[in-house]
């Protein structure tokens, strides 16, 4: 996994938004907003060529956006245990969630999502 933490960690996403179509960049720039709120602690940077929160070092979260969808990557069979029922319409795979730019997951979801990451990550 590539880390890269700090400013240079934040221009590299920026650079990563910025080369989106409107409605991607509209939909992971509020996702990343909503994480950043929930995890204020949280540094940025890019894993496996896509934006991440990494919190105390660890791997928090990570997103990014595809031809036809965004997906949300938690990474935890946690989550998914935890809010399975929530998460059913949009899980697509281990530890990944798949939405339309056009429709975001809602940001209270995204908040429970990060607040158990960081529990796990603790």
């Amino acid at each position: 996994m590539t880390k890269d933490l700090g400013p240079t960690g934040t221009a590299r996403v920026e650079s990563y938004l910025a080369a989106l179509p409107d409605d991607q960049r509209a939909a992971l720039e509020r996702l990343r907003a909503t994480v950043r709120g929930a995890a204020p602690g949280a540094t940025e940077g890019i894993a496996y060529q896509m934006p991440a929160f990494y919190s105390g070092g660890k791997f928090l979260v990570s997103y990014a956006a595809f031809k036809s969808h965004c997906s949300f990557f938690p990474a935890s069979g946690t989550v998914m245990d935890k809010l399975g029922a929530e998460l059913r319409g949009y899980f697509s795979g281990k530890g990944t969630l798949q939405f339309k730019p056009a429709e975001p997951l809602p940001d209270e979801l995204v908040r429970r999502i990060v607040e158990i990451r960081l529990e796990e990550t603790s």
